[in-house]
C-alpha cells in the first residue's frame, strides 16, 4: 500500500461519504443475523448495526486499513460480535448459504471483477437472505453518462481504482439476485457525476 492509499485515502473518502450518512445508517439498521460486509475499509459503517445484527464478519483487501476497522469495532456495542480478516470479495472464504445478510456498501464500484464478486455474495447468502445496496452507479441520463465515462479514466487512479460507469443493478441481476425495494435515483447532496445510487434490498430466491 502507497501511503495515499494507506493513510490519506480513507480520510478524503470518509469526508466524501459525509453526504450519504443518513443512508448509510438506514442501510445497515436492516442487517439482521449473520452479516457479511463487503469491503469494510475504517469500520466507517459498524456503528450503524443493531442488536439484530448478531454476528457481523468483515473483509478488507486492503490490510493496512484493518488495524483502523479493528479500533472501530471495538468502539462498538457487543464488539464481540465483529470478526474482520483480510480478504477478496471476488473469492470469499465462507462456505455456501452461511449469511443472512450480504452489505455492498460503495464497493462493488471497486471490485476489480465485480460479477464475480456479485456471484460469490449470492453462494454465500441464504435462500431468502438480504443483499443490502448502496453503490453509486452509472447514470440513466444521457450527459450524465458522457460525463462519467469522460472522468472515468483519471478519476479511477485518484480514487483508488473506484469507476463510475458501473452498472451495478444489472451486475446483481446477472447474479440471480431480485429486487426486493432497491432502486436507483439521484442523490441531491452528491455532484451529478457520483450521484445516482442503487439503494436498497436484493433477494437471493
Amino acid at each position: 500500500m502507497s501511503l495515499y492509499e494507506d493513510k490519506l485515502f480513507p480520510v478524503l473518502l470518509n469526508w466524501a461519504t459525509r453526504p450519504v450518512y443518513r443512508d448509510r445508517q438506514r442501510l445497515l439498521a436492516q442487517a439482521t443475523g449473520r452479516v457479511l460486509e463487503l469491503g469494510v475499509g475504517t469500520g466507517a459503517n459498524f456503528p450503524f448495526y443493531s442488536p439484530a445484527a448478531t454476528e457481523i464478519h468483515g473483509i478488507e483487501p486492503a490490510g493496512g486499513l484493518l488495524a483502523l476497522a479493528h479500533d472501530s469495532a471495538q468502539q462498538c456495542v457487543a464488539p464481540e460480535r465483529f470478526h474482520i480478516q483480510e480478504g477478496d470479495a471476488q473469492q470469499l472464504p465462507y462456505p455456501d448459504q452461511h449469511f443472512d445478510t450480504v452489505i455492498a456498501c460503495l464497493v462493488f464500484c471497486t471490485i476489480p471483477d465485480p460479477n464475480q464478486a456479485a456471484q460469490e455474495a449470492f453462494r454465500v447468502l441464504k435462500p431468502g437472505g438480504s443483499l443490502l445496496s448502496l453503490e453509486h452507479v452509472l447514470s440513466e441520463r444521457p450527459w450524465i453518462q458522457r460525463l462519467q465515462k469522460t472522468l472515468n479514466p483519471a478519476w479511477k487512479p485518484l480514487a483508488c481504482g473506484c469507476q463510475l460507469t458501473r452498472d451495478t443493478a444489472r451486475i446483481f441481476q446477472r447474479a440471480g439476485f431480485q429486487a426486493d425495494t432497491a432502486r436507483q435515483h439521484r442523490h441531491p447532496k452528491l455532484p451529478a457525476f457520483a450521484g445516482e445510487l442503487y439503494e436498497g434490498r436484493l433477494l437471493r430466491p
